[in-house]
């Protein structure tokens, strides 16, 4: 293995790089040896020695098994800055599609009552709610709706009759992050967001109907209402064009920041300010404005997706149960009370796809899920299985309550296609019993499952590693990509 970062192992699950020269605290990573032949080929280990140089950091710069290199922070990347120690605040630590994050919606269906419908459903879910690249929504709002949804988030929606008050409850932050402040939201920000309200764009994102394949915890299972062979939906979106306007525009002030400030970087693309600066404040602000606007984003395509299964099936609410069991985001960063050498402290926490992972018993916890934890999602791409998993204990000892997000890339969007090209990526989903809509033939190439590392073995280190237990494993039947 080459050595390159002097990376010292830990366990079979936990590589540490040891503090430097310039470096606060120390790096840590969780893989197993073959996945960091995988991420130290990607060289991500060098964005993980880096984010440790930034002011404020506490404990360890840390990076989980999906890492890849990102903007800045690797994309898997997780740290926590004190304000009270000059901590910071860095975009690239969030990321530029703020809240990008997953909504997991279970029923009372099973394989057997839509098989003859799963053409049916994705065709009319592929109508109804808008994705691709620049995709917009029917519904236009003004500059004031837009300033109620970045301070209200996924509660604007269900207001506006999009939705239910329980759907808020199962909703990380309950669906909106105070400390909002659409003032300091850029126009342009603005203007890209008055159309998208609602949709679900490209890239990684998706919506995807599956069957939960395998339980292996029945009892928390149980406790978030899934069983074997049953239909679930899973949404994953974020912010859309006015989030990574937020980030475009505040990347460019913190580039002034961190001269105004002195703050000494090995990367500009870790441009930060202090949490207490006037810079800091104003992107935290305008960064939780954005997440608001991803909340409501989620909760809007849910309702449409709960009425084109009642349409096309001809079931009543009821006979669906089509309740939200969670909705978490893996790209954000807020403001939480960890222990530290036995104090309780309030940090700031950047995850840059990295899920919250809450244990039982956590105030932050919905009421339904205290006695087991909070629910953990893990999405697949396409092809692959998605998991749900729970929070624990040890994650919020070893990670500030972080864990995986998803599969994370091996492949650029352009190797990708490279690779895709003369095959027929279409039809080999198919082969497997996984129908697919998308509005372009480059998306499927470029989102294909190969160019994912293995989500099972992901899922498998983070499990193995006690950051969250595995609760139920999912297949794809159906997708849609934008």
């Amino acid at each position: 293995m080459n050595n390159e970062f002097n990376l010292k192992k830990i366990d079979d699950y936990r590589w540490e790089i040891p503090k430097s020269e310039g470096m606060r605290v120390p790096g840590r990573l969780y893989a197993d040896e073959r996945m960091l032949k995988v991420v130290e080929k990607d060289r991500t280990p060098l964005q993980v020695k880096n984010v440790a140089y930034l002011p404020g950091i506490v404990k360890y710069s840390l990076a989980m098994p999906d890492m890849h290199w990102g903007y800045g922070f690797c994309i898997g990347g997780v740290a926590a800055t004190d304000p009270e120690k000059g901590g910071v605040i860095s975009p690239g630590g969030i990321g530029f599609d703020i809240n990008c994050g997953v909504r997991l919606v279970r029923t009372n269906l099973t394989y057997p009552d839509i098989r003859s419908n799963i053409r049916k459903l994705l065709t009319a879910l592929f109508s109804r709610i808008p994705c691709g690249v620049g995709s917009t929504s029917n519904l236009k709002l003004s500059s004031s709706e837009i300033s109620e949804v970045l301070k209200e988030g996924a509660k604007w929606a269900v207001k506006k009759g999009f939705g239910l008050e329980e759907d808020l409850e199962r909703t990380e932050e309950n669906g909106a992050m105070l400390g909002a402040n659409p003032e300091k939201v850029s126009q342009r920000a603005y203007k890209r967001g008055n159309n998208q309200l609602g949709t679900l764009g490209s890239g990684n994102h998706f919506l995807e109907i599956d069957e939960v394949e395998k339980i292996y915890d029945a009892r928390v299972a149980n406790t978030f209402g899934l069983f074997q062979g049953q239909i679930a939906v899973i949404i994953h979106t974020g912010s859309r064009g006015l989030g990574y306007q937020v980030c475009d525009d505040y990347l460019a002030q913190m580039r002034h920041s961190v001269e105004k400030y002195n703050i000494s970087l090995p990367d500009r693309q870790l441009s930060c300010a202090p949490l207490t600066s006037s810079e800091g404040k104003d992107y935290f602000s305008a960064m939780a404005g954005a997440a608001n606007y991803a909340w409501a984003n989620r909760q809007m395509i849910m309702h449409w997706t709960r009425e084109v299964f009642k349409k096309v099936l001809n079931l009543s609410p009821k006979e669906l149960g089509m309740r939200l069991v969670y909705d978490v985001c893996h790209n954000i960063g807020k403001f939480e009370q960890h222990t530290i050498n036995g104090k309780t402290k309030t940090v700031f926490v950047h995850r840059k796809g990295a899920t919250r992972a809450f244990p039982a018993y956590h105030p932050r916890v919905p009421e339904p899920y205290q006695e087991v934890g909070q629910p953990v999602l893990v999405p697949g791409d396409m092809g692959t299985n998605s998991y749900v998993m729970v929070g624990t204990k040890l994650a919020m000892e070893e990670t500030w309550g972080s864990t995986c997000h998803g599969a994370g890339r091996v492949m650029s969007r352009t190797q990708a296609k490279k690779v895709a090209k003369g095959r027929a990526i279409e039809r080999e989903l198919s082969d497997k019993g996984i129908l697919i809509m998308a509005k372009g033939r480059g998306t499927i190439a470029e989102e294909m499952p190969e160019a994912y590392k293995d989500i099972d073995q992901v899922v498998n280190i983070v499990d193995k590693a006690g950051l969250s237990k595995k609760v139920a494993k999912l297949r794809p039947i159906a997708v849609i990509k934008g």
